[in-house]
């Protein structure tokens, strides 16, 4: 997969793929990430990239020249399966978008900041629109960043135990059940028993009754459907 980031602050967003998973899906050739400087179009010998918006009102808002050369040139080089734009008014980012955006092969996202971009982009260009939750940041690379992060671990070959992405919470529309390790007993507090049963069948029927459990009691708006 490859992934084209357009953002006004490339420093705030390198952080989170420079270390774990996402370092490694780069350094194994799986992923290919690249930060794209939006003032590279900037007008004017200012590299001006946002200005007032028409009607009043406070807050400024990324012009669509910018914009839309930078998204010309990397269309020139390649089909993009996706343009995603991140804002707050988008679709909220679940598992099941994580997924479908998972099997694309050339992504785009744009990094919005201010009162947003130049709606003319949005109505030519994106395909996709995704907010990671109710509430405003001060720009989208850090959205950008819990998209790629969702999404890319779900690549073959980025976890090295493939089924234990598939085992996360919201891939079956459950919440994950509890976990537990070594010691089996620590200072009284012990593991279940039916973990240390060695009975696969009956440990799954368990997991099974607890994720259920724990999803009606901590996100029972999970089960309205069933």
């Amino acid at each position: 997969m490859r992934i084209d980031i357009i953002t006004l602050l490339p420093e705030l967003i390198k952080s989170p793929f420079e270390a774990s998973i996402l370092k490694r899906s780069i350094e194994k050739g799986i992923v290919d990430v690249h930060m794209h400087d939006l003032r590279k179009y900037g007008l004017n010998k200012y590299n001006q990239v946002d200005d007032y918006q028409y009607g009043g009102g406070a807050g400024m808002v990324i012009m669509i020249e910018p914009l839309d050369k930078m998204i010309h040139e990397l269309k020139e080089a390649r089909d993009y399966d996706e343009i995603i734009y991140m804002t707050p008014d988008g679709e909220t980012l679940n598992q099941g978008i994580a997924n479908h955006i998972s099997l694309k092969e050339n992504i785009m996202i744009i990094c919005g900041h201010y009162k947003g971009i130049d709606q003319r982009v949005r109505d030519l260009y994106i395909t996709k629109e995704i907010s990671i939750g109710d509430y405003v940041l001060s720009g989208g690379e850090l959205g950008a960043a819990v998209l790629c992060d969702a999404v890319i671990r779900l690549i073959p070959g980025v976890i090295s135990d493939e089924t234990s992405a598939l085992t996360d919470s919201f891939q079956d529309g459950l919440l994950a059940p509890p976990v537990y390790t070594r010691p089996a007993d620590y200072k009284g507090h012990k593991v279940p028993e039916i973990l240390l049963s060695g009975n696969l069948k009956k440990i799954e029927e368990w997991r099974e009754d607890k994720a259920y459990e724990r999803t009606k009691n901590r996100r029972p708006d999970l089960l309205k459907e069933d």
